[in-house]
């Protein structure tokens, strides 16, 4: 079982990091040229600019049993089509259960926005400590049971 960070601008990096070190876990970042990654822990692997390139990337090196770390459903889609585990920075856990209505919802919510014309939509609240917190919980329960499932 590996780690993989979609960590173009991913908030939860060194919550992934620290969780994963603890569990002896190695992590691979994978981010553009647009982002600098330092890490003393994960492997970081830079993809040249490019529409889509990291995500393409990123579902190239995932392999069954791999925990992925993305927010992008599309991504999430592929990488369940293999046999790993996916996870939003929420803390949601993407599984082949919800992943078509999510799909579903990010379809009608670009549609909406197309028909508001130069209507500005707000994005995301500011993340907060609970929200770090909610991530963290979840994603040792995730560690927890992708490693059951796949004892020796």
């Amino acid at each position: 079982m590996r780690i993989l960070v979609d960590a173009d601008a991913c908030p939860v990096i060194r919550i992934v990091e620290q969780a994963a070190k603890e569990k002896n876990i190695p992590v691979l970042l994978l981010c553009d040229t647009n982002h600098v990654l330092n890490s003393e822990y994960s492997e970081v692997k830079v993809i040249g600019a490019g529409s889509d390139a990291v995500d393409l990337a990123l579902v190239n090196q995932c392999q069954k049993g791999d925990i992925v770390v993305t927010q992008d459903y599309g991504v999430a889609a592929m990488i369940l089509g293999k046999g790993a585990y996916g996870i939003h920075q929420s803390g949601k856990w993407y599984t082949d259960h919800n992943i078509d209505q999510m799909l579903m919802e990010r379809h009608l919510a670009k549609k909406a926005r197309m028909g508001k014309g130069k209507h500005h939509l707000k994005g995301p609240a500011k993340r907060t400590e609970e929200d770090d917190l909610r991530f963290a919980e979840s994603f040792e329960r995730l560690i927890l049971e992708a490693g059951e499932e796949f004892k020796v």
